[in-house]
């Protein structure tokens, strides 16, 4: 018995020791926000605790679009985007909360209601009565789901590989588990997952990138660091945990369907996590939507392709969000 107990003993030394070699800190939040936090960065109170990280470009007299990123990832996704559109229109995109320099939700609350409600907070203060709204994955569902709350504060909608809808039957399950993304599947295996909020490797990021799109070319050096930082950022590896045990909850095909405002709806054909058919699927129930489909592009066409996306989004806005600033 004596020999058993000095082997266990053993075996805690060693994982104890273990864990010291692997574990990766958290992040400095003073550092992260001199790094990714720079001009035009904000930080603007919302109420309720929460301050978010936030970018307002382009003409404030402009129509307004708000662009709203998907899960684990920061307001830095749209940049090509806006980098083309703020000569002409308001674009506004921040950290969601449990993300980026916005960090954690003060109550812990990732439901699709509080993210809808900190969109809403994020519009008033601003001043922003109407608006285009988009999002990408997540941030598509979040946006979707203000347009079905707030039809009145919403002139148009472009959802870009939106999560949100049901999803077609045979992918449901796949879904559920991560959908072949390497880091979606670990952060929902309890048990396995509370080891992520301590021992994060920046190979596990790459990997879990390099799943998410077909154009590996923009999985660069950079972009895995800021991943990897601002998924460290305090409080952001708990409030992934903390979002990735809801269940998924996806809006009613009724509730989809009563959304009258002009919709874009970009796809990529080769999306893993999200199936161009549920792309497919919005564009049949809501009566004012338009989808288009891109060969050879993952999750991520706002990257992977942006200059076909841009294309497409500049001849949607025209006709029904026109540029009354061309500056």
């Amino acid at each position: 018995m004596k020999w058993v107990w000095r082997g266990l003993l053993g075996l805690l030394a060693v994982l104890v020791i273990a864990f010291l070699i692997f574990r990766t800190p958290d992040t400095d939040a003073a550092e992260m926000r001199a790094k990714y936090g720079g001009v035009p960065s904000q930080f603007v109170d919302i109420g309720g605790g929460v301050t978010i990280h936030l970018r307002d470009e382009g003409p404030k007299d402009a129509p307004a679009i708000m662009l709203l990123h998907g899960s684990n990832a920061d307001l830095h996704t749209w940049e090509p985007w806006v980098a083309a559109l703020k000569s002409q229109y308001r674009v506004i995109r921040f950290d969601q909360v449990g993300h980026g320099l916005t960090g954690p939700d003060p109550k812990h609350d990732y439901s699709r209601a509080n993210y809808v409600a900190d969109v809403l907070a994020v519009a008033d203060t601003l001043g922003l009565e109407r608006l285009v709204i988009g999002g990408n994955s997540m941030g598509g569902k979040h946006a979707l789901a203000f347009a079905i709350a707030h039809p009145d504060r919403v002139s148009g909608l472009v959802l870009v590989d939106a999560s949100g809808g049901p999803m077609p039957r045979d992918k449901a399950a796949k879904k559920n588990n991560g959908g072949g993304n390497i880091g979606f599947t670990i952060a929902r295996m309890p048990g396995i997952n509370r080891l992520v909020e301590q021992i994060t490797p920046r190979s596990l990021i790459a990997q879990s990138l390099e799943q998410t799109v077909s154009v590996k070319s923009i999985v660069t050096e950079q972009m895995i660091d800021r991943y990897w930082e601002l998924l460290r950022y305090p409080g952001n590896r708990r409030a992934t945990l903390k979002r990735f045990g809801y269940p998924y909850d996806p809006l009613t095909e009724a509730e989809i369907a009563a959304v009258t405002a002009p919709v874009l709806i970009l796809w990529g054909e080769e999306d893993r996590l999200i199936p161009v058919a549920a792309g497919q699927s919005l564009a049949g129930v809501m009566p004012n939507a338009q989808i288009i489909v891109y060969p050879g592009i993952g999750h991520l066409p706002q990257e992977e392709a942006p200059a076909a996306t841009l294309g497409d989004l500049l001849e949607w806005l025209a006709e029904h969000a026109p540029a009354t600033n061309t500056r």
